[in-house]
């Protein structure tokens, strides 16, 4: 059976949200992300980008180039919400989607033609999405979800675009080699190097060439290129790992501030695998300086949960890792390896005083929220926290705005 693949994607959806609660805000031009000097464009509006702005950029160049425009620090929560109205219309509407991003969905309509038209169905979902929730959205219609992807893209803003069976390599011809997903800053310009800037280009040289320039990604942007994709549509993605970071508005060399919200981090961090029901084997430290080098260290544990297993390691990593007695500019940490399970008593050094006062915290935390409960060394870290489950399926939410 022929498949079938829409992908639909929320225009400038931080924006869109923006001015959904605020329509003084509409046809104004819009910025989202961190109002510091070190925070970065989450998103900003079609208004600024005439101007040269995007997002990933960091707000005090967008700033300079677009002076006249608003500046919002942005609110995961109330994205979140509204992303999850959209998710529920489409998960009635739909027999199987996958959520990619916030903003982003991927759907296999693949059979429906016998009875109603994909097309027809998939522009009819569109609209519902528009009228209940006031929120613009595109989409894109084809035979996989690469093609899909990019005529989403070439749809926008707020429009809709289909490529028909067959006409798939036509469509991606003419387009810059810039739009085929994957292809970064680093490898359109290595790809520029050797004069190729159209998809035609990649699409008329054998796949060969195109893996001994970029190596196994050569062969894959070759076959994206002509439009060539089988990956599924996947529903629920477990998670391999869960992490945290945060970059400071000044560089610091307080190290008592550092260790402080590291243990912010990991304690808050090892509540949400407990909760999860889940259990780290490998820990990783990361520190970024002011001269923007950045190290990390990993270390294998046995599987564990616990805070006082867990934390003593990260500071004996970070000990070892901040050696350079430079600024430090950003700290992080990740539990990877993660497997599903609850901790296991220690039958040599733990008690079961201190299992208690696991369960006692963690249900306070349930009631009251992650931060209702705190090691006294981690209180002056006040963002360390989260808004949503980094286990019930759904990608996380990225705000560039995230500071300490």
């Amino acid at each position: 059976m022929q498949k079938t693949i829409l992908h639909l994607d929320l225009d400038t959806f931080f924006v869109s949200v923006e001015r959904l609660i605020n329509t003084e805000l509409r046809n104004r031009p819009l910025l989202v992300g961190g109002t510091s000097d070190r925070g970065v464009v989450a998103a900003c509006s079609y208004e600024t980008r005439g101007f040269g702005v995007h997002s990933g950029m960091p707000m005090r160049m967008a700033k300079e180039l677009c002076p006249e425009a608003i500046v919002i620090r942005g609110n995961a929560g109330t994205y979140s919400k509204h992303s999850d109205v959209v998710t529920e219309i489409i998960k009635e509407k739909v027999p199987l989607f996958e959520k990619s991003s916030i903003d982003e969905f991927y759907a296999d309509l693949s059979g429906m033609d016998r009875f109603y038209g994909c097309y027809k169905y998939a522009s009819e979902l569109r609209q519902t999405i528009i009228k209940e929730t006031g929120l613009p959205i595109s989409l894109g219609l084809s035979i996989n979800k690469v093609v899909s992807k990019v005529a989403t893209n070439e749809a926008k803003p707020n429009n809709q675009l289909k490529v028909d069976f067959g006409y798939e390599k036509p469509f991606l011809a003419p387009l810059s080699i810039k739009k085929i997903p994957m292809v970064g800053d680093k490898t359109y310009q290595t790809l520029c190097n050797l004069g190729i800037r159209q998809v035609r280009t990649v699409q008329e040289m054998p796949m060969d060439v195109m893996q001994r320039v970029l190596g196994a990604n050569g062969s894959l942007i070759w076959k994206r290129a002509n439009g060539l994709d089988n990956t599924p549509v996947i529903p629920f993605c477990e998670r391999k790992s869960i992490s945290t970071e945060r970059t400071f508005d000044k560089d610091t060399i307080d190290v008592v501030k550092l260790r402080g919200i590291l243990i912010a981090m990991a304690e808050n961090l090892a509540y949400q695998l407990r909760k999860g029901e889940k259990l780290t084997a490998c820990i990783t430290v990361k520190i970024r300086y002011s001269d923007f080098n950045t190290y990390s260290k990993q270390f294998r544990i046995p599987y564990t949960s616990a805070d006082h297993i867990l934390i003593p390691k990260i500071l004996d990593m970070f000990k070892t890792l901040y050696n350079r007695r430079l600024l430090v500019r950003l700290v992080g940490i990740r539990f990877s390896h993660l497997v599903s399970g609850n901790y296991q008593i220690n039958l040599f050094e733990d008690t079961e005083e201190t299992l208690n006062l696991y369960h006692a915290m963690d249900h306070i935390r349930n009631r009251f929220g992650d931060k209702s409960v705190i090691r006294a060394s981690a209180m002056g870290a006040k963002t360390i926290g989260r808004m949503n489950n980094p286990f019930n399926g759904q990608p996380p939410i990225v705000l560039a705005h995230r500071k300490q």
